[in-house]
């Protein structure tokens, strides 16, 4: 697996620089329109929560983006956490090529 060179960016930060910001929106008054807390879209604007497929839901609604879009950027974002924060997956062994390129594997 070859580690990127820049984390992705989390999808609050996104939120926050390409929605709210440029639209003028509150926390307030986009909690409202999304019928959620205003903690618990603070959270996902501060960095501190993710984006569950029922948020992107309601993100795509609001904003007329599709779902996939808000869980795109949860999953690299995730992952790029993952591959950052932790050296563990990289004591993982991995099969040997013959294994893997079996007629087995993928049948």
């Amino acid at each position: 697996m070859q580690q990127q060179t820049r984390q992705p960016t989390h999808p609050g930060t996104i939120l926050k620089e390409d929605y709210l910001l440029p639209l003028s929106l509150t926390l307030t008054e986009l909690s409202g329109r999304l019928n959620v807390s205003r903690k618990t879209l603070s959270k996902i604007v501060n960095r501190k929560g993710s984006v569950t497929p029922e948020m992107a839901l309601r993100l795509a609604r609001v904003f007329d983006t599709t779902p996939q879009l808000w869980m795109n950027l949860q999953g690299k974002y995730d992952l790029g956490q993952a591959e950052y924060g932790s050296e563990a997956w990289q004591v993982v062994e991995r099969l040997p090529a013959r294994i893997l390129h079996s007629d087995v594997v993928g049948a």
